[in-house]
C-alpha cells in the first residue's frame, strides 16, 4: 500500500474515532437551557448543568427563575453521586425554594452503607431506610436516561422526595418527530403513569441527544397548564491527557 493510502486510511480512522468520542452519553458533561411556559404564557427558563465528575463523584444542577405578574418562583437544586456499572447512586440532595409565597429548603443524605436516609424538608425531619435501589428527584433524572440507552422496558424509580419515599412509574408511548423553535429532533414519546386521567405528563427524549428531555408538557383536567421546550443544548467531553491523544474532539453544540 502507498505512502498516501496510508495516510487516508489514517486520517479515516482518526476521523471515526473522534466521531465516536464525541457521541455523547447521558452522563457526558452537559448544559441544557429550557423555556417554561404556562399554557401559550412566558414564565421564564430553566438550566440543568452536569459538570464534569471528580473521582467518580457528579454533579447535578437545575436552576429555574420563572414569574408571572406580580408572582415568582426561584429554585436552585443541587444533586451528587457516584457510578457503579450503570446503576447511579445517590450520595446527597438539596432543593432551595423561594419566591412568592413561603420559602423552603429540602436536604437529603444517602447513607446506603448504614441503610438509612436523612431528610429535612421545611422543618420536619425524618428517618427512612434505605433498603432497596433509591434516588433522588434530580439524578433520577439521568438514570433514566441511561436506561433508555439500555433499553429497559420496566421504567421504575423510587424517589426521596419531601420526606418521603413516592413510587414513580413510566410507559413508553411511542416514536414521534418533535418540532419546536430550537429545531426538529426525533423522539420517544413518555408518559407519567397515574392511577387517575385528571392530571398528565408527557415528555419527549430525543435518542440522538443521549436521551435530553426536549419537551414535557403537563395537563390537568384536560387543559395544559406547563408547556417546556429546549431552546439549546450543548455537550462537551472531559478535558483529556495530550500526552495519549493528538487532538480532542470539539464540543456539540446547538443553535
Amino acid at each position: 500500500m502507498s505512502v498516501s493510502k496510508h495516510l487516508i486510511v489514517a486520517a479515516h480512522l482518526l476521523s471515526a474515532s473522534f466521531t465516536l468520542a464525541a457521541a455523547p452519553t447521558p452522563l457526558t458533561p452537559q448544559t441544557a437551557e429550557y423555556q417554561v411556559n404556562y399554557g401559550n404564557i412566558e414564565l421564564g427558563k430553566a438550566r440543568y448543568q452536569l459538570p464534569v465528575s471528580e473521582d467518580n463523584v457528579y454533579q447535578y444542577r437545575f436552576d429555574s427563575d420563572v414569574s408571572l405578574l406580580v408572582l415568582s418562583d426561584r429554585r436552585n437544586v443541587r444533586s451528587e453521586f457516584t457510578l457503579d456499572g450503570d446503576q447511579l447512586t445517590p450520595m446527597r440532595y438539596t432543593h432551595n425554594r423561594k419566591g412568592t409565597g413561603p420559602s423552603f429548603q429540602e436536604q437529603t443524605a444517602f447513607a446506603k452503607g448504614q441503610s438509612v436516609v436523612h431528610s429535612r424538608y421545611k422543618d420536619e425531619r425524618a428517618k427512612l431506610p434505605y433498603t432497596e435501589v433509591l434516588y433522588d428527584p434530580l439524578m433520577a433524572q439521568l438514570q433514566f436516561r441511561l436506561d433508555m440507552v439500555k433499553g429497559k422496558k420496566e421504567l421504575h424509580y423510587a424517589m426521596v422526595k419531601e420526606g418521603e419515599i413516592d413510587e414513580y412509574d413510566f410507559r413508553v408511548v411511542g416514536k414521534e418527530r418533535m418540532n419546536i423553535d430550537s429545531g426538529s429532533y426525533e423522539t420517544i414519546k413518555i408518559e407519567v403513569v397515574r392511577d387517575s386521567k385528571k392530571r398528565q405528563t408527557f415528555f419527549w427524549m430525543a435518542p440522538d441527544l443521549a436521551y435530553l428531555p426536549v419537551r414535557l408538557t403537563h395537563f390537568e383536567k384536560g387543559s395544559k397548564q406547563l408547556d417546556i421546550k429546549l431552546l439549546s443544548y450543548r455537550f462537551s467531553e472531559p478535558q483529556q491527557d495530550l500526552t495519549s491523544v493528538s487532538s480532542k474532539p470539539q464540543p456539540t453544540t446547538h443553535p
